[in-house]
């Protein structure tokens, strides 16, 4: 049964009907709460030991709520301060008892979708630091929008550093997934080809698939901290070091190139093909095209590599060669 401010529902009522009357007895009460005597009369008793009702000459007198909150208020900060200093000690012994693992019990293999799916939540919630993890298809849940867990965890100040296949930049959403993420901080970088996906939670949990066809995810493994572990860790650092930049843009930053310019060319960087910017862009191949060619006109490149290269390198808000001085 839900408490609010700590108190049951018939607690609660009682409380609110003295509020509102400022001083009743048992009889006022029931009939005003339409609660049975017993229930009226043990409400009573709690409301006056947490300190919220006075008891005088026979009649119940309501303790003006700003002090009696105060007082709950300092007691659940008492509670919420033994309750962290608590969570802290159980991390400790739970890390040291992980190190003490057998083998078989370092790995969790989960099967199906909804089961994967929850776990991905679970592993990432466990992060305090830094969230990182590589993007490739297949996935449990399709990729529409920005995850709800990375974006409360952004906004906690989480690091998030995201590595994405190609092909996954093909199937994320451009503006309700990619440019959500970038604009509240994620950092992210674009591979060819990724030999796995995979998250990691701070360096203590992972998650990497076991079994999965070209559109399922069958079966995932959860990797506690051991050298299998490290090791995914290392691997991420090796592609992050290799990875190209991916810097969308999330609104204006310079008056020479338009959001939709920059976005042309920050895909273009990608390496993804023509035709799959296109669809991004939500353009035709045609539009596509003479959009591409004015803007390596504008920026003095030969070819899409170039101009690629420049908006890798220089970034969205100065993709633009600087103007020359006059002769």
């Amino acid at each position: 049964m839900a408490c609010v401010l700590g108190l049951r529902p018939a607690e609660l009522a009682v409380y609110e009907m003295l509020v509102d009357s400022y001083q009743l007895g048992v009889p006022e009460l029931c009939l005003a709460t339409d609660l049975a005597e017993r229930a009226v009369r043990t409400s009573l008793r709690t409301l006056t030991d947490l300190g919220f009702v006075h008891h005088v000459n026979g009649l119940h007198t309501a303790v003006a709520p700003d002090v009696a909150l105060a007082t709950y208020f300092l007691r659940q900060e008492d509670d919420l301060r033994r309750d962290r200093l608590l969570a802290g000690e159980l991390q400790v012994r739970y890390e040291r008892a992980a190190g003490l693992r057998a083998p078989a019990d370092l790995v969790e293999v989960v099967h199906g979708a909804e089961a994967i799916s929850q776990r991905v939540d679970q592993v990432m919630r466990t992060a305090r630091h830094e969230v990182r993890f590589v993007d490739k298809p297949p996935y449990a849940t399709p990729p529409t929008s920005l995850h709800p867990v990375e974006e409360e965890l952004l906004n906690r100040g989480v690091r998030f550093r995201g590595i994405y296949e190609r092909q996954a930049l093909e199937l994320h959403d451009l503006r309700a997934d990619l440019e959500m993420g970038l604009s509240l901080g994620e950092e992210a970088r674009v591979v060819a080809l990724a030999p796995t996906k995979m998250i990691l939670a701070d360096s203590h949990l992972g998650l990497i698939p076991l079994h999965s066809t070209e559109t399922t995810l069958e079966s995932a493994v959860i990797v506690h901290r051991s050298a299998l572990l490290d090791s995914l860790g290392a691997l991420f650092a090796k592609l992050w070091e290799d990875a190209v930049p991916l810097s969308l843009p999330g609104q204006p930053t310079s008056n020479e190139v338009s959001i939709a310019d920059a976005r042309l060319l920050a895909l273009l960087a990608t390496g993804l093909p023509d035709r799959s910017i296109a669809k991004q862009l939500g353009l035709s191949y045609r539009t596509f095209q003479r959009r591409l060619h004015r803007l390596m006109d504008e920026l003095g490149a030969q070819t899409r590599f170039q101009a690629g290269l420049r908006a890798a390198a220089r970034g969205a808000s100065s993709l633009l060669p600087p103007p020359q001085p006059p002769e």
